[in-house]
């Protein structure tokens, strides 16, 4: 598998089980619930996209240095803080919810891992 197509089966993987997992929240447990994982999902979305094209960049022309890391995640997680902040602030979102929609991404890139390898083997 190609980075292109992890990328893109982890992307759509994640926004179809977010999707899912919102709406089924929104109806048991209300709004707020249904847009902290819509919110979570979303912005761990954005977050790897972002990494996956600065890595693509990185690669491609052959500049990898420290300080240019250091600043792409320091201004990845100050907008995602301040996002969260801003849902949290105004209640728009349950932190829980929240937390469930950042979490769905990390474990479809580890099913998407084994799957890989388990068909290398």
């Amino acid at each position: 598998m190609t980075p292109s197509e992890l990328t893109t089966r982890v992307t759509l993987d994640t926004c179809a089980a977010v999707g899912a997992l919102a709406t089924l929240g929104w109806w048991l447990l209300g709004a707020p619930v249904g847009l902290g994982m819509l919110a979570g999902g979303a912005l761990a979305v954005v977050n790897f996209r972002w990494l996956v094209a600065r890595a693509a960049i990185a690669t491609a022309t052959g500049s990898g240095s420290a300080a240019a890391w250091v600043l792409g995640a320091g201004l990845r997680f100050t907008a995602c803080a301040a996002a969260c902040g801003i849902l949290l602030a105004y209640g728009w979102a349950h932190p829980l919810a929240l937390v469930a929609g950042f979490t769905v991404l990390p474990c479809d890139v580890i099913a998407r891992g084994l799957e890989s390898a388990r068909r290398e083997r």
